[in-house]
């Protein structure tokens, strides 16, 4: 039993992950029907942004509060990831918006190569250690084991969601936003400005996206430039088992996935014989990627319009 509810820990720490990258995909594809393939690399950049930004204040304010420090680097990733994602849909998606869709997919892709070989460059191919900046010590819970770090991730994210639905759907900025997803043109007749809509979209998930690769590199201790590369491919296959362009299945399937992904982890060994181990825990994503395509093409609770953002 202490088994079980140590790997459904892991796998709510896991797919809360997920579930911030995938509601990027999500939210993308529902104003402009758009898969960004570059989102897992502004995960990897917004990872070793803060962990450049930890370094340095490391070496230059030696004694300040690893909190504080945590806190100014992921602060800092946000600006570098918006920007960053706020470029990419300008200078590459923006202009093929009405081209043919194999266009900006091929684009999307061609610019996640393009980041990945930047990013091996400027901070260079070898695996980091990402430094422990919350307390180590964990606590005891019904014979598992949780660390400070783990409830973070769990405590921002349920955070960054609230924050996200609320702004969907109770702001003007959301009330745009959806406006853009259900018919930009309408939208625009009315007032709205899609393309500054897009670019706010973009920027949303790039914050998200960053907040998750800093999660990452703190659960798991190292950063390296391909990084963001699974992650990615896993939240998008979360974003299509939730129903893609659904915020809610975004979050659901990222969870699921996480915790389908730990409990297979911790089980298949036994029931293969040993044969598969639990280092085949990825093959699990893509098991369910091909049901969900197979029997639900779309999603669990499907692609709801109104949902879109």
């Amino acid at each position: 039993m202490e088994v079980f509810l140590q790997q459904i820990i892991n796998g709510l720490v896991v797919g809360s992950m997920y579930a911030l990258i995938a509601l990027g995909y999500t939210m993308v594809y529902g104003i402009i029907n758009l898969i960004n393939f570059a989102h897992g690399e502004v995960l990897m950049v917004g990872a070793l942004t803060s962990w450049t930004i930890i370094r340095w204040m490391q070496e230059a304010m030696p004694g300040t509060p690893g909190w504080l420090i945590l806190l100014i680097s992921l602060l800092i990733a946000f600006v570098v990831c918006g920007a960053l994602n706020f470029t990419i849909e300008k200078i590459a998606y923006r202009p093929l918006r009405n081209s043919p869709k194999l266009a900006p997919l091929i684009t999307a892709i061609g610019m996640s190569l393009l980041l990945q070989t930047l990013a091996m460059i400027i901070w260079k191919p070898n695996y980091k250690p990402y430094p422990t900046l919350l307390p180590s010590e964990p606590f005891q819970f019904g014979g598992a084991v949780i660390t400070v770090t783990q409830l973070f991730i769990l405590g921002a994210t349920a955070v960054s969601l609230s924050v996200l639905m609320w702004l969907v759907h109770y702001t003007r900025l959301g009330r745009a936003m959806r406006a853009t997803a259900e018919n930009p043109r309408v939208a625009a007749l009315m007032g709205v400005h899609p393309d500054t809509v897009i670019s706010a979209t973009f920027i949303i998930g790039a914050i998200l996206a960053a907040l998750a690769g800093v999660m990452y590199a703190s659960n798991y201790g190292t950063v390296q430039h391909t990084m963001g590369f699974l992650p990615g491919l896993k939240a998008f296959t979360a974003a299509v088992f939730g129903g893609i362009g659904n915020l809610g299945g975004a979050v659901l399937g990222g969870i699921l996935l996480g915790l389908i992904e730990s409990i297979g982890a911790g089980y298949i060994g036994p029931l293969t014989g040993g044969v598969l181990g639990s280092q085949y825990s990825d093959i699990f994503a893509f098991i369910v990627l091909i049901f969900i395509l197979t029997l639900r093409p779309s999603g669990l609770l499907g692609e709801r319009v109104a949902d879109r953002a």
